[in-house]
């Protein structure tokens, strides 16, 4: 079965940074993208970024733009992870993070995969900014 588990969440100030994980099993990793989304109390889901598989070589990589310049993504498919490295937190980016991957046989759409396509969600993680 795919699983998904993002963890890493917790309640910081504002400036600092934070980690996240997603940690993956039960389909060909190095293949797929993993997107990252997040959605806050009272508001629609949004798009934080995505990377590709193998890396991101394939250049569809993407991030949004509230978070460009502030949030990384990386992978390592040794471990099938994928981190959201978020620095200069704010408080708008408070929300619970979730972590995706598109369906089977969809890995060719990399980062182009429309939301639609990610079929495969973890159950979130809770970050909270404070200033």
């Amino acid at each position: 079965d795919v699983q998904l588990q993002a963890s890493g969440g917790g309640k910081v100030q504002t400036g600092v940074s934070l980690r996240l994980s997603c940690a993956a099993s039960g389909f060909p990793f190095d293949d797929y993208a993993i997107g990252w989304f997040r959605q806050a109390p009272g508001k629609e889901r949004e798009g934080v970024g995505c990377i590709s598989g193998s890396d991101g070589s394939d250049g569809s990589s993407w991030y949004g733009d509230s978070v460009k310049g502030r949030f990384t993504i990386s992978r390592d498919d040794a471990d099938n992870t994928v981190y959201l490295q978020m620095n200069s937190l704010k408080l708008e980016d408070t929300a619970v993070y979730y972590c995706a991957t598109p369906r089977a046989g969809a890995s060719a759409y990399g980062c182009h995969a429309p939301i639609e396509l990610y079929a495969y969600w973890g159950q979130g993680t809770l970050v909270t900014v404070s200033s």
